[in-house]
């Protein structure tokens, strides 16, 4: 009993256990920072007050910047390695891989260009490249955005920032264009009519958080071109609340012979 004690004593006291052991204790540790860092990023970055869109970006950099720092300390502590020394190595062969990775360099600095510069942010509906849709998310590599038929479109930072982007209205905003014909005696309450309807044909679909208003814009041979906007809850439902207004408002727009019983 006494020797499997020694031999027990003398295999935790050996030189590679106690390294090994160190090991394991200084990436559990750098694991479990990075766990913190991830949870108090994302929360902070999701405050409606916060400086920097909720991007995953920022997360993913502040998480290799601590795996970084935890692998610089096991080489310093586990096995003696001078990680400045090692650095300074490194940096006569930076040019070439810099060269190998231009790519991926190219779209990390992009990612946090159109980040930091808050030129686009999730939620934000986009077009580039011929590709439109919502903004889901910007990683170091690529912005990912859902495009109206709902599938899920890969686009890289860098060529986000090498071609023009247009910032599209929100995708709850509905915008309906109309044209009232008649003589324009009371075009106050044709839309306040219009208005009406569309709250009421809306409605019913999902829920309205902004209230339509109606505003005209121009007069034309056909009668008085307007638009009426509102906004919706869901953006899922935007199409058929859009439908359920113009089918409530159509019959408004007509000629008072035209409107039979309306």
């Amino acid at each position: 009993m006494e020797e499997d004690f020694d031999k027990l004593e003398s295999f935790v006291r050996s030189e590679w256990f106690i390294t090994a052991a160190s090991v394991v204790v200084i990436l559990g540790i750098t694991a479990l920072v990075s766990w913190f860092v991830t949870k108090f990023l994302r929360k902070l970055l999701q405050q409606d007050n916060s400086l920097l869109p909720s991007s995953s970006i920022f997360i993913n950099i502040a998480r290799a910047a601590v795996w970084i720092l935890g692998f610089c300390v096991m080489l310093a502590t586990c096995f003696n390695v001078n990680v400045s020394a090692a650095i300074a190595a490194l940096g006569v062969g930076g040019i070439a891989i810099s060269l190998g990775f231009q790519d991926t360099i190219s779209n990390l600095i992009g990612g946090l260009q159109v980040s930091l510069m808050k030129i686009i942010s999730p939620g934000d509906n986009i077009e580039v490249n011929n590709e439109t849709g919502v903004v889901k998310d910007v990683t170091w590599r690529h912005t990912t955005i859902v495009n109206p038929q709902n599938e899920t479109v890969i686009i890289p930072n860098s060529i986000i920032g090498k071609n023009a982007l247009t910032k599209l209205p929100p995708t709850t905003l509905v915008t309906i264009r109309f044209v009232v014909r008649g003589d324009g005696g009371d075009l106050d309450t044709v839309a306040a009519a219009i208005e009406a309807a569309c709250s009421k044909a809306a409605g019913s679909i999902t829920k309205v958080t902004q209230k339509p208003k109606a505003i005209f814009t121009e007069i034309t041979e056909f009668g008085y071109s307007g638009k009426v906007t509102f906004k919706v809850s869901s953006a899922s439902k935007a199409g058929e609340a859009s439908d359920a207004a113009v089918r409530a408002i159509a019959p408004i727009t007509r000629p008072d012979g035209d409107r039979g019983s309306n």
